[in-house]
């Protein structure tokens, strides 16, 4: 038997001998020796195996823009409507009804606001504060403070208020709102939550046509902006102011990515204006005009696209005075070309009211000139 397992063995025994002796004298026949030198690797945290592109935080920019923006608590007192009968003084006395019926309730509100110099002036939308009785001002260290309407402007939905405090926080302004695609951050007081953070990108700027105010020229950010954060701040990653939160584009009340907020150098050249003269002193031509679509031009005889047609005029107002009429076409300004409305409406409200102004117009397909005398635009009626 020992004979059987010794013949067995030993060709097993010898084959492993011969394998090993080959392998050390020749190691290139091998799969795992191919000039490849292994090492093992010990497993190490993420952050250590991935260098980051960029910052992994904002939270200083964050830290030195929070401090500046604050919440806004207004107060309206609205008057109710009463029953005529409860006026009349046989109805009162024979229901025994108070000799006075109450007819006034108290409606609260709340928004945001951007603390922009030491000496207490804020910027906030013009519809978080219209028509307030009372404004309270919130800061982010816990200050409570009653606040002033130094001017408002509701073409453009900016606001300016004053408080009396001292040692107040203020953002870095910065007229240049970025690039498409930078980061922004919004902060305000959504839905009354208390001060909120939201990031996004800068979407697009310069855009009109929105429909929120007379004058508009809006940065777009994706940035959550909701109910509450009207009047906030816009930042950039070095924390500096770049925009005014406005309003969002929603079907359902909620943010569907579509935000605007007003640039920082529009808001602050109303800021000043405001603050010198309590309104805004903008140049009227008195007329409303509409652009030239491809059937309105054909309409007209094929007229240039690049003209607006005036399609109504304001009684007494300066176009009316230099015999322009509806169904006039204006292409040109002091001799520049109109072809942009919301530049052609900024250029005349940049002029002083009592400058000349020359317009070409066609009229029944002629060429026709006027020369009116700039207006002061009227407040807009609420």
């Amino acid at each position: 038997m020992l004979q059987q397992v010794t013949r067995v063995l030993w060709p097993v025994i010898t084959g492993i001998l011969v394998a090993l002796l080959v392998i050390r004298e020749f190691p290139e026949l091998t799969d795992r020796s191919r000039g490849v030198e292994l090492q093992v690797v010990e497993s190490m945290p993420l952050a250590g195996q991935i260098p980051a592109s960029g910052p992994t935080s904002y939270a200083e920019a964050v830290e030195r823009a929070a401090p500046a923006v604050v919440n806004i608590y207004t107060t309206t007192i609205v008057e109710t409507r009463v029953h005529p009968l409860a006026r009349d003084p046989f109805f009162r006395n024979f229901f025994n009804l108070p000799s006075e019926p109450r007819r006034k309730r108290m409606e609260s509100s709340l928004g945001s606001g951007v603390i922009v110099s030491a000496g207490g002036y804020i910027l906030t939308n013009h519809h978080v504060i219209a028509n307030a009785d009372d404004i309270v001002v919130e800061m982010r260290d816990g200050r409570i403070a009653q606040a002033a309407v130094v001017g408002t402007d509701p073409d453009t939905d900016i606001a300016v208020l004053k408080i009396e405090e001292t040692n107040l926080p203020q953002l870095v302004l910065n007229t240049s709102p970025g690039r498409i695609g930078d980061l922004v951050f919004a902060i305000g007081n959504p839905f009354g939550v208390g001060q909120t953070v939201t990031m996004g990108i800068l979407s697009a700027t310069g855009r009109d046509q929105v429909g929120l105010s007379t004058y508009e020229n809006f940065i777009q950010t994706d940035a959550a902006i909701n109910p509450g954060n009207s009047g906030g701040a816009l930042i950039n990653i070095r924390g500096e102011l770049i925009g005014i939160n406005t309003a969002i584009f929603t079907r359902g009340g909620g943010s569907n990515g579509i935000g605007f907020a007003i640039p920082t150098s529009l808001a602050t050249e109303i800021m000043d204006e405001l603050v010198a003269n309590g309104q805004v002193i903008r140049g009227w031509l008195g007329v409303e005009t509409q652009p030239l679509t491809e059937e309105l031009a054909r309409s007209f005889g094929g007229v240039e696209m690049q003209a607006y047609w005036i399609s109504g005029i304001f009684r007494r107002g300066p176009a009316a005075a230099a015999d322009v009429l509806p169904g006039d076409i204006l292409t040109h300004l002091n001799g520049e070309r109109v072809s942009d409305g919301r530049v052609a409406m900024n250029q005349v409200a940049d002029l002083e009211p009592g400058t000349e102004l020359k317009l070409k117009l066609l009229r029944n397909g002629q060429p026709i000139e006027r020369t009116l005398i700039v207006g002061q635009r009227p407040p807009p009626s609420n």
